[in-house]
């Protein structure tokens, strides 16, 4: 076993699982206005935002959380004028109606919001004034990583472009050296109590999933599988509980509900694919509270494993990828080992591989649910001794390889992909 690494992979959990309010493109500009108006005497009149691409596709149609509205411009405004700056994916925690509506006002003249021209996948560059007075945050790479802070013109922060420390670096580049196997040992082996802090992911997503099944929310994706198995059209059982109490956190969550999901790799959506489908079959296992905890860590540390051969955001659904995450959580709970999970994962890239991302939005749900279907069903077929071979399409024998063809495609051909699904969204 690899234990040298396993300081580093519970650091990279910790790091990319955390708290989220929102669907984290809209969060990011709303952080930047947030950290630009701090800088400021009075009380912002303007802001203007220039976006990456991939966060315009992803923040165009999403709700963002406490104001009944979707986009960028309200999410841009109601940070400027009441985010919390320290508080990173949280920013619009304690934003008022009061607050709401006076982003609002804001909206016809005062905020803008356009395309940047940049290579960056991830990059948000906010300019908030109060009339006199200006500054601008550069957000990249990173939904909370701030590059640099200008007022009136003078830079007052550039992030230093050098790793702080060897630790950092290894900690950044901890994949370089694993593979799944690695991190399945390590779920399995590592003291429980360095990792007890990941059922936290459960309690967030839980309560997500609880207030989707209101039927308040999005398209009501759970709140309809739970009322057909009222009306008997539906069956009860595991795969109807995994849908609808997975869907019903997205449904929450993509229409804007003041609850945080706990994220994975910078998505809600990615952290709320990984975390419920785990929790509902360990649950059906009456698993104990370590077993939950050590397979939920196998399910989020898989889904950053796969999720860290791609582009931050890409053409490729984040969701599909998480839930290859929870197949290995779900099949170990179920009584496989690291074969029948390297099978369930295979056969999952071999299944729902190019569901495409077109954009943040309430439909996100049914994604979701489209891809905890997937791995329920690759896990069952797994534990049968079933799987998509290597003979067959982009899947190859070995599971690593097969990620990393998954990876090539999103990377690869699927960016041209991205381009058109930004140019037919913003021309619609």
């Amino acid at each position: 076993m690899k234990k040298h690494l396993w300081n580093g992979f519970i650091e990279t959990v910790k790091k990319e699982v955390v708290p989220a309010l929102g669907c984290t493109e809209p969060v990011s500009v709303a952080l930047a206005a947030a950290i630009a108006a701090r800088h400021l005497k009075g009380k912002p009149t303007q802001v203007e935002a220039y976006v990456s691409p991939n966060l315009m596709k992803n923040g165009m149609g999403v709700g963002v959380p406490g104001t009944g509205m979707v986009g960028l411009p309200i999410a841009a405004a109601v940070g400027a004028l009441a985010g919390e700056p320290d508080a990173g994916l949280e920013v619009l925690k304690n934003i008022t109606k009061g607050d709401v509506e006076a982003a609002k006002l804001m909206l016809e003249q005062q905020v803008s919001v356009g395309v940047a021209q940049v290579s960056n996948i991830l990059f948000a560059k906010v300019t908030v004034s109060d009339g006199t007075d200006q500054a601008t945050v550069i957000i990249a790479d990173g939904h909370t990583n701030v590059v640099s802070i200008d007022v009136n013109g003078d830079a007052v922060f550039i992030i230093d472009p050098q790793p702080a420390t060897t630790a950092d670096t290894q900690s950044e580049n901890i994949f370089a050296h694993a593979n799944a196997h690695d991190i399945y040992e390590f779920a399995l082996n590592v003291p429980v109590e360095d990792i007890q802090f990941i059922t936290e992911s459960l309690e967030l997503n839980d309560a997500l999933s609880k207030e989707g099944l209101t039927g308040n929310y999005g398209l009501q994706i759970g709140a309809t599988f739970q009322r057909n198995v009222e009306r008997g059209l539906l069956s009860g059982g595991l795969l109807t509980n995994v849908l609808c109490r997975t869907s019903a956190a997205s449904d929450a969550r993509m229409d804007g509900a003041m609850k945080p999901a706990m994220s994975n790799s910078g998505s809600g959506n990615q952290g709320i694919a990984a975390t419920m489908p785990v929790a509902v079959v360990a649950e059906h296992v009456n698993a104990d509270q370590e077993t939950m905890a050590r397979a939920l860590m196998m399910s989020h540390l898989m889904a950053i494993y796969i999720k860290s051969y791609q582009n931050k955001l890409s053409a490729l659904c984040g969701a599909t990828t998480a839930s290859m995450g929870a197949v290995a959580g779900m099949t170990w709970l179920l009584g496989g080992r690291f074969e029948q999970i390297s099978a369930a994962i295979n056969s999952m890239i071999g299944d729902i591989t190019g569901i495409i991302c077109d954009g943040a939005k309430t439909s996100c749900a049914m994604k979701v649910s489209s891809s905890a279907s997937a791995a329920v069903k690759a896990a069952l077929m797994a534990l049968d001794g079933i799987r998509v071979t290597g003979n067959e399409g982009i899947v190859a024998d070995d599971v690593d390889a097969s990620i990393r063809n998954m990876s090539a495609l999103a990377n690869g051909a699927m960016t041209q992909t991205d381009v058109q699904i930004l140019d037919i969204m913003v021309h619609k």
